[in-house]
Parts: C-alpha cells; sequence; structure tokens
C-alpha cells in the first residue's frame, strides 16, 4: 500500500530523432546546433519536449521531424528506439526521453528548427570517433541506433529503406558497406541477396547506365524477414560458417 504523503516525481517528456541517410555512399546523421541552454553552441540530435499532455509520443516524433528536418515521417521508415531516463541525463531536471529512428535515401539539406542555430549532415564516423561531441547522452542514443540498423539489415528488408524507389544490387550494397562499415565481395553480395526470395524484385526492363556494362534495376519486395539472413562480417554466425 502507498505511501499516503507519496507524490509522483515531476518528469517531464522528450523525443529525440536518430535520422540516418546515406551521402556519398558514407553513412550520415542529421544533427542541430543547439541555440539555447543547456548545452548552447553544442551538437545534438533533433528532438524535443511534447507540445502538451495531450499528445502522443508518436505525433511529437512525426511533429519534431517536420519543424526540426522538414520531413515527413510517413515517407519514412520510422520505429521507436528505446527510453533513456538516467536522472542525470538532463540539467534542467528530469526528463525522459523517447527516441526513434528513422532512415531514408536522399535526404534533403536541413533547415535549423525554432531552438536550433544550425543543423546539418554530418558522418556518423565523426561521432563515434570523437570528432564531434554532443551534448546529454545522445552519443548513446546514437549508437543505439546506428547498432539497431546494423542488426536489423541483417534480418530484415532494412536496407532497402536507404534506397530510392528503384535501385541496383551495386547500390543495396552500399547500403551494407556504409551501414556495417565493411568492404564487401561483390560476387559474393550478389549471390547471398538473390538467394533470399522475395527480398529484392525486378523493376521491369529498364536498366541503369553506369560506367561498365547496364545494370539491372530492383525494388523491395514483399518479404520483410530475411531467410537465410545476410550476417555481417565478424558477427558470431559468420564465424561459425552461417553467413
Amino acid at each position: 500500500m502507498l505511501d499516503e504523503s507519496w507524490q509522483p516525481p515531476a518528469v517531464l517528456v522528450a523525443v529525440d530523432l536518430v535520422i540516418l541517410t546515406l551521402r556519398s555512399e558514407r553513412l550520415h546523421v542529421l544533427l542541430v546546433e543547439r541555440g539555447i541552454e543547456p548545452f548552447r553552441g553544442h551538437h545534438a540530435l533533433p528532438g524535443g519536449f511534447l507540445n502538451n499532455a495531450g499528445e502522443d509520443v508518436l505525433a511529437a516524433a512525426h511533429r519534431e521531424l517536420r519543424e526540426e528536418a522538414n520531413l515527413e515521417g510517413a515517407r519514412l521508415h520510422l520505429e521507436q528506439l528505446g527510453a533513456y531516463g538516467a536522472p542525470d541525463r538532463d540539467p534542467r531536471g528530469r526528463v525522459v526521453s523517447v527516441a526513434y529512428l528513422a532512415i531514408a535515401p536522399g535526404l534533403p539539406e536541413p533547415v535549423a528548427g525554432t531552438d536550433a542555430a544550425g543543423a546539418s549532415w554530418r558522418p556518423v564516423e565523426d561521432v563515434s570517433s570523437g570528432r564531434v561531441r554532443l551534448a546529454f547522452d545522445h552519443r548513446q542514443i546514437l549508437a543505439d541506433g546506428v547498432e539497431r540498423a546494423r542488426a536489423k539489415i541483417e534480418h530484415s528488408s532494412l536496407a532497402t529503406a536507404f534506397c530510392g524507389e528503384t535501385f541496383t544490387v551495386a547500390e543495396l550494397q552500399r547500403v551494407y558497406e556504409a551501414v556495417w562499415g565493411v568492404r564487401l565481395d561483390q560476387r559474393n553480395f550478389y549471390r547471398k541477396i538473390q538467394g533470399v526470395p522475395g527480398f529484392i524484385v525486378p523493376a521491369g526492363p529498364n536498366r541503369r547506365t553506369t560506367k561498365g556494362r547496364p545494370a539491372r534495376l530492383f525494388r523491395a519486395g514483399p518479404r520483410n524477414a530475411l531467410h537465410p539472413p545476410l550476417v555481417r562480417p565478424g558477427s558470431p554466425a559468420t564465424n561459425e560458417g552461417n553467413q
């Protein structure tokens, strides 16, 4: 039984967005430069507090996508990443943030939101290497988002969310290389994706002209779960010969 003197803690709820895309064949994340305290002038993930007690968390994520990046959530892959609620994560008080992972191809140059001094795409490796430092616990949130993407493209069709409506096998391979941070053998990659029925399907007779011979175009197929999975090099399954 609760003590009658007990009062619920005052907790603010926020959303943070890990928005990933490929630019120049490298994995990039959208960062904003904070224009207000705390951490004024520091880089951070886009996000903000819920507008009011009646706003749904997912609705807040869609709103922040529009306000911070001029993006419509319906055109992105958007999924909840997790909740972050360490007591000291925000110097303003007890703040719990619900983080979302958003992925889309060819995203435009960002426009800073109302409380941001600037916004830009930055290579993920700049953050992971420490060259770019993030406010709050956003480096951990970004690391979790990237790891989620790395794991999911092994077992699901998420990699196609980084591609346009149609794409070549070489373009899909570059997604895997950028997200995993490894180089892949072209013939081996082609053999593996062709061994997963329904992962990608031909996009008609059209072909894209490259420096070499014309490349066939594909689009995402009906299968969401990949069987067998495309296991990243260096994982336990690979070492056991199950790649």
